[in-house]
């Protein structure tokens, strides 16, 4: 029994001691993973720095050029923009004149519409005009042939009370002389 008693003393000994080696090791592991962190961190922040600083240089270096490039491309894209501003004015442009040209014709349109209805419209009353100067002739003639029939018929009716004022009076030839001799009687 005493040696079962000591084999289990030294198992538990044994797995103390193996449990312990395990959180050392487990201990240095996160130790060492820690350190690498941080290492790689390091290394990283002075990458950063490092590219950073080399940029700034480059760009101190380059910052002439840099800014002649930028100025160029603001140039040519004002050179661009302004180009799309005068083509749209242009558009814009030759659009208000198709529309002004577009009224124009339409006004020139009504105005020759209104010319010929005028034309017509005077046409009309000529031949109105005409057609009742033409009537008003027509009536002054048919008048002065009433009037010359008239006249004629007053001279006629005169001409008759003349001749029967002559036979009366017996003026004239109207009468037979009646002859009176003188006989003697013997």
């Amino acid at each position: 029994m005493g040696r079962s008693r000591s084999r289990s003393s030294s198992r538990s000994k044994h797995a103390k001691a193996s449990k312990h080696n395990k959180k050392n090791r487990s201990r240095s592991r996160r130790q060492q993973e820690i350190e690498e962190k941080l290492i790689e961190e390091e290394t990283a922040r002075r990458v950063e720095e490092l590219v950073a600083k080399r940029v700034e240089e480059e760009l101190e270096k380059r910052k002439d050029e840099i800014e002649r490039e930028v100025l160029r491309r603001v140039e040519e894209a004002k050179r661009i923009m302004e180009k799309q501003l005068l083509e749209e004015l242009e558009r814009q442009r030759q659009a208000e004149l198709a529309a002004q040209k577009a009224r124009e014709e339409e006004e020139r349109a009504k105005r020759e519409e209104l010319e010929r209805i005028l034309e017509e419209n005077n046409r009309k009353i000529a031949e109105a005009q005409a057609k009742l100067a033409e009537e008003q002739l027509k009536i002054v003639e048919e008048q002065r042939k009433i009037h010359e029939e008239r006249m004629k018929l007053e001279q006629e009716r005169q001409r008759q009370q003349k001749e029967e004022q002559k036979m009366i009076l017996g003026k004239g030839k109207s009468r037979p002389k009646l002859s009176f001799s003188l006989k003697t009687q013997d």
